[in-house]
């Protein structure tokens, strides 16, 4: 089993798509932030806008990648609201994408 960081677990969230716009979770910003204790992991997200239609497609997805990861041995999602998404929060790649000014 290898050391699970939170750099590597954000890398594999890159496979999880927000339906609507058709990008990775990551690089929109949504992923606030991964906590590892033991193969137990939390992460602290937020949406886009807290009705958004989504919500259960893009957790589900959160999980189903996680739990694939070797040495993961529990998920829990933190969905938050504060600080509220922007698309500030974007990557430069995200925005370019949307043609988004940097």
């Amino acid at each position: 089993m290898s050391e699970l960081s939170g750099e590597a677990l954000r890398e594999a969230l890159k496979d999880v798509f927000d339906p609507e716009l058709g990008y990775n979770i990551v690089d929109l910003g949504l992923v606030y932030g991964i906590d590892i204790n033991e193969g137990e992991v939390t992460v602290t997200m937020t949406l886009t806008t807290p009705g958004c239609p989504a919500s259960d497609m893009i957790q589900g997805g959160v999980y189903q990648r996680l739990w694939a990861i070797e040495g993961v041995s529990d998920v829990e999602v933190n969905l938050v609201w504060e600080p509220p998404w922007s698309p500030e929060a974007m990557s430069p790649a995200a925005k370019e994408h949307f043609g988004i000014a940097a």
